[in-house]
């Protein structure tokens, strides 16, 4: 642990709040509405935290990410592009958010305003941290 570079470290630490974050949108009580949990599609009215739409689909893509985090986290280089694409990936999703109409088919992963804002903060942290921590030597 005591070799690992800063880069290392933020990608497991990234890595492992989204595989808990996939995780959690299985737990009833921490996602309310948990009866209404779809595989995907804007009708799911199931809400991590009362407050995020998730589906199915979306807490696995959170788990897979989470994964893809704490594997990517072996190498500086692999942390680094870890967090700069997931950045990126996320700068997309916010993108993709904000001109869908979250009540349509489009809206299949699906996402609401809270998302949006999240997947923004997201993007821009990650991608700083990538950038930042990335770098060193």
């Amino acid at each position: 642990m005591a070799s690992r570079r800063p880069v290392q470290l933020l990608a497991a630490v990234v890595g492992a709040v989204f595989l808990l974050v996939g995780i959690l949108g299985f737990v009833p009580g921490i996602t309310t509405n948990y009866d209404q949990l779809s595989f995907a599609g804007h009708h799911a009215g199931a809400l991590l935290l009362g407050v995020f739409a998730v589906s199915v689909l979306h807490n696995l893509v959170h788990a897979a990410f989470g994964v893809a985090g704490l594997l990517m986290a072996r190498t500086s280089r692999s942390a680094a592009v870890f967090l700069v694409g997931g950045g990126v990936i996320y700068l997309v999703l916010w993108l993709y958010g904000l001109v869908i109409d979250h009540d349509s088919a489009a809206n299949f992963v699906p996402v609401n305003t809270a998302d949006n804002w999240l997947h923004l903060g997201l993007g821009v942290g990650m991608l700083g941290l990538g950038v930042l921590t990335g770098r060193s030597k």
